[in-house]
């Protein structure tokens, strides 16, 4: 609670400081409104760019639910079988360095302008995040509570079901609320690739018409969207594993 007091006050202090320079060094509005000016148009605009909304939860919650299937599958696959380690771990590290904005209009000739592309966009920037999480919490399994289950008859489904998965959940939702963070990211750039609707496209919209001012109307509900899911995920984590905080 105090940490926020204290954020929301640092966070005052810089608007303030923002609408001074604005005002004293008379910045056109035009390359960078004043915070005064952003709020304003967050309110009047609303009618505007309330459409776009929507669409875009839309996205990030679809393209989140896909980058979970493939992150914890990819994690799960290296773990159980550790010999793929050395061929598909390398190839998902050589993924995260391929700049989604290039890949993107790939993606576009290759499945055109539907959902799918702006799906393949989001799960390549956040699933890695998840995967990487979950084999660490895999590889932080207690080594002599597995020897003990070994000599107990464990079978290797029931190492991994009853203790390497329960101890990887911390470090699940780790990687989780990163990729959560990222998955608005994604969903953004996904449409500028080509969109009805979508924050991606008010934003492209605000741009064309120099409306820099919804320009950062679009920013704050990203930053909006993205706090948004890190709690609703942190409350996710807590409730699941109360046995951790206990």
């Amino acid at each position: 609670m105090i940490k926020a007091i204290k954020f929301s006050l640092f966070m005052i202090c810089l608007l303030l400081v923002w609408e001074g320079l604005v005002w004293l060094l008379k910045v056109d509005p035009f390359t960078l409104p004043a915070p005064s000016a952003i709020a304003k148009s967050f309110v009047v605009d609303f009618p505007e760019y309330f459409p776009h909304l929507l669409p875009t939860i839309q996205l990030v919650l679809l393209g989140l639910f896909c980058s979970i299937i493939c992150g914890v599958l990819f994690a799960v696959i290296l773990n159980l079988i550790p010999v793929l380690n050395d061929y598909i771990y390398p190839l998902l590290i050589m993924s995260q360095n391929i700049p989604v904005i290039v890949i993107a209009p790939l993606l576009v000739i290759w499945f055109g302008f539907g959902l799918l592309p702006k799906l393949i966009v989001i799960t390549l920037i956040c699933f890695f995040p998840i995967t990487v999480s979950l084999l660490e919490g895999f590889h932080e399994t207690d080594k002599d509570l597995k020897k003990y289950m070994q000599m107990m008859g464990a079978s290797r489904m029931e190492l991994f079901t009853k203790l390497e998965w329960p101890n990887s959940m911390p470090f699940f939702f780790n990687g989780l609320k990163i990729a959560g963070t990222y998955s608005v990211m994604g969903a953004i750039i996904s449409e500028w690739l080509g969109s009805d609707k979508g924050l991606g496209k008010f934003m492209i919209l605000a741009q064309r018409a120099f409306q820099v001012d919804q320009v950062f109307v679009a920013i704050v509900w990203i930053i909006i969207f993205a706090l948004i899911i890190y709690i609703v995920i942190e409350a996710i984590k807590r409730f699941v594993l109360r046995w951790n905080h206990e």
